[in-house]
């Protein structure tokens, strides 16, 4: 090799070595398998951000609890561990009342209203995290919740003494309110569950509904649509702030269109799973007027509950939320 093509040699090699040394690498921890679509979609919002850096800033999604546990993740980030993650949004309603409105049964029962609801709980949302050196990024939903049966529900009343999944309070307290029994019971279970008979019904995402092939156990699917609960992306403050403005803004732009197509994936998935029900032998029943007026007074119920505990920030989430209708 002659002295000038080993000095161009050199010459790309430090360059390519100063380009790594600028280029910076978040690790963000995710909660669910990578065929979720969220997982998908995160993936896509880290190429993005890439992308829009031109390399320089890379984020490395480990999915499925594998860096951190489920419950784990918001706190790693907030504590710096990690700079960025995704969790389940009312897994922290213990913390404020405020993280939970989307879980509240009969709230929000279709995509429009969960977005007004995220667009009146987001700046609340936005000052709570604040206060925890966290930036919202985004937010998408799951499919609606809808009811797994072994016999037709035609009424509430239908429900009484009937076995009922739980996984959290307020499923708990549906429970008692329909006549049914609270049983609680985690998702790698569930079949289990079904089959020694220890419960009878669930309400659950058609998502979850497939993944766990409901077909082996109940006959029917309600779309009841009860609640539509959203994954939040976060992002460490202090870890956002330190990247330059051209990078912190391409960050904030790939993460408007993740939250524009997570939520066009969610519809789509809604349509898919519920269809791959049917498909595999279940027997798909739209909700009778009587089932759905019963069902939204027991959440009527419910919100007052709610609204008497919640906090002031939360409650005027839910008067803004109203007032948009």
């Amino acid at each position: 090799m002659t002295l000038s093509l080993r000095m161009a040699a050199f010459g790309l090699a430090a360059a390519l070595t100063t380009a790594s040394a600028h280029a910076e690498t978040w690790d963000m921890p995710t909660p669910y398998p990578d065929s979720t679509f969220h997982t998908v979609n995160i993936r896509d919002f880290a190429k993005d951000v890439s992308d829009r850096t031109n390399g320089a800033l890379q984020i490395e999604v480990h999915s499925a609890g594998s860096l951190f546990q489920h419950p784990q993740i918001k706190n790693a980030v907030r504590s710096g561990q990690v700079p960025i993650g995704e969790f389940f949004l009312s897994l922290i309603s213990n913390e404020d009342a405020a993280y939970g409105l989307d879980s509240l049964p009969f709230l929000a029962t279709n995509y429009d209203d969960a977005k007004r609801l995220w667009d009146a709980q987001k700046p609340v949302i936005t000052e709570l995290l604040a206060k925890q050196n966290l930036i919202p990024l985004f937010s998408v939903p799951w499919p609606p919740q809808g009811l797994y049966t072994r016999k037709e529900i035609a009424t509430v009343d239908d429900l009484k003494g009937v076995k009922l999944r739980s996984y959290n309070p307020m499923l708990e307290l549906f429970a008692s309110l329909s006549g049914a029994v609270p049983v609680q019971v985690e998702v790698p279970d569930i079949p289990q569950a079904f089959t020694t008979g220890q419960v009878e019904a669930m309400i659950t995402s058609p998502s979850t509904g497939v993944s766990s092939k409901a077909w082996d156990y109940v006959t029917y699917y309600t779309p009841i649509n009860a609640w539509l609960p959203k994954n939040i992306v976060v992002v460490n403050r202090d870890a956002f702030r330190a990247l330059p403005a051209d990078q912190q803004q391409a960050v904030m732009e790939a993460a408007a269109a993740a939250e524009t197509r997570g939520w066009q994936m969610s519809m789509a998935e809604t349509d898919a799973q519920t269809k791959a029900l049917a498909d595999n032998g279940m027997t798909v029943v739209q909700p009778s007027d009587a089932l759905i007026a019963g069902l939204k007074e027991i959440g009527q119920k419910m919100q007052q509950t709610w609204a008497e505990k919640a906090s002031p920030e939360a409650n005027k989430i839910l008067a803004d939320y109203e007032a948009m209708h």
